[in-house]
């Protein structure tokens, strides 16, 4: 089990570099190894289910659920990573209900084709990033049950206003694969297209500007909405939770300063703002243990 887990460390540490120096920095260690297994077994589904027709995609995603199942039961794992997802729920039972609702929402994201209205996105955000986002946040919750709808509110509220930035800051990548994940009604409110945003000109720039403040309020509601949920976990884990969201709050003025430029690209937080944070709250993480 010592080789499934460090395969997975080098997996999480190799497309997530940032979130594993946090997780490692400010988390007890203890929760090191389930939270790196939920990880890399959400980026296993990604990969397995991102390429592909859609009929390949339901089928990747049918097989791969099969397996994980199977592997959280007890039965000899397919791959080190489910060796590690199957060891890590049984040392944290509550994670084997998380993977199972993650499952069941993967299908949003094999049929996941952009957004018409903004129905269909808060739809996906309940189906599949909340689910996801679970994965990794039941592994921090109070013991107490009494706070836990609050606990799962204030987490469906981070992870939409994570899911809101992200779609913005990825605009320029997704609309080179033919969709967006800004609802189509409020592109077609600004007078844009995706066709337009693969090919931007000055008049779709100043057309996506306002959009992005716009969609940028909405996850600012959110993210401001989800403070209270570093309350709602155990003292050892609020130095990560306020990280996450110190993070989310850089990420998205960065997005606001690109604006309408985001047509053209990605915008990251300055990398010394990020470190600030991350030494802020590993001194905070030292404080309690």
């Amino acid at each position: 089990m010592t080789a499934a887990y460090g395969q997975q460390r080098a997996l999480v540490r190799r497309f997530k570099a940032e979130e594993y120096l946090a997780v490692r920095l400010l988390l007890p260690t203890r929760l090191h190894p389930a939270v790196i297994a939920a990880a890399a077994f959400m980026h296993e589904t990604d990969r397995r289910i991102d390429t592909g027709t859609s009929d390949a995609r339901r089928k990747a995603l049918e097989e791969w659920g099969t397996a994980a199942l199977k592997a959280l039961d007890g039965a000899p794992a397919t791959c080190a990573t489910l060796s590690a997802l199957g060891d890590a729920a049984m040392r944290h039972p509550q994670l084997k209900q998380r993977v199972e609702a993650f499952l069941q929402g993967a299908r949003h994201e094999v049929d996941y084709a952009g957004f018409g209205t903004e129905d269909e996105l808060q739809s996906y955000v309940d189906g599949y990033s909340l689910p996801a986002f679970m994965l990794l946040a039941c592994l921090l919750e109070q013991e107490n049950r009494a706070e836990a709808a609050a606990f799962e509110s204030r987490c469906r509220d981070l992870i939409e206003a994570m899911q809101r930035v992200d779609f913005l800051d990825d605009l320029a990548e997704d609309a080179a694969q033919g969709h967006v994940g800004l609802p189509g009604e409020e592109l077609r409110r600004h007078g844009l297209s995706v066709e337009g945003l693969r090919a931007p000109t000055e008049a779709v720039r100043a057309g996506l500007e306002q959009l992005v403040r716009e969609q940028a309020e909405l996850a600012h509601e959110r993210l401001t909405a989800s403070r209270p949920l570093v309350n709602l976990v155990p003292r050892h884990t609020r130095p990560f939770i306020t990280a996450m969201v110190q993070v989310q709050e850089l990420r998205l003025r960065a997005v606001r300063r690109k604006g309408g430029s985001l047509a053209d690209g990605g915008a990251r937080p300055a990398l010394p703002a990020l470190l600030r944070v991350l030494a802020r709250q590993y001194r905070a993480a030292r404080r309690t243990r």
